[in-house]
């Protein structure tokens, strides 16, 4: 041990050994110190749906056709999104086009960034119902209501039902909770 010590102690220390003894001992710190395991992944983008243009009217037995589609800030490909609806007015049902009946309250998966819902009307009330689309990283959902009227009434009050016009038939950004 003492043979060990009587060497390092007859090195001759020049300021380039010195400094190169500092460097590499600064390089080996820095690399054991800033690696990370951790790979920062984005998973949940904020989405929008745009709702094409669609009729605020409808008559008893007569169907409408809505067209959505989901654009998100971003893309992963294992977001998936579900759909739901909430009637509080009037009767009807709301289908899929090429997929099942909605049943009030509950999730669909959407196979398609893009789809389509059909609204047939029971009734001759009016009609409102809010849909509501999710992805499954639960961040801010997005909703909207639909609002449509009796067909068969005319403005003059013939049946005496007010005429109200579609929320946000455009593109709708996601509200928060």
């Amino acid at each position: 041990m003492k043979t060990i010590l009587n060497r390092i102690g007859a090195i001759r220390v020049t300021p380039a050994r010195f400094f190169g003894f500092w460097a590499v001992l600064f390089a080996l710190v820095f690399a054991l110190t800033s690696c990370s395991d951790d790979l920062d992944v984005q998973q949940s983008y904020p989405f929008t749906v745009e709702v094409m243009p669609y009729a605020d009217k409808i008559a008893n037995g007569e169907t409408i056709e809505l067209r959505f589609e989901i654009k998100p800030e971003g893309n992963y490909s294992n977001t998936m999104y579900t759909i739901r609806y909430f009637q509080y007015e009037g009767n009807g049902s709301l289908k899929m086009v090429d997929g099942p009946v909605l049943v009030n309250n509950d999730r669909v998966l959407l196979e398609s960034k893009t789809f389509r819902l059909t609204y047939t009307a029971k009734s001759s009330d009016s009609h409102k119902f809010l849909v509501v689309i999710e992805d499954n990283f639960g961040s801010t959902p997005w909703e909207q209501t639909f609002e449509f009227n009796d067909n068969d009434s005319d403005d003059n009050g013939g049946t005496g039902s007010l005429v109200v016009t579609p929320i946000n038939p455009g593109t709708v950004t996601p509200i928060g909770k």
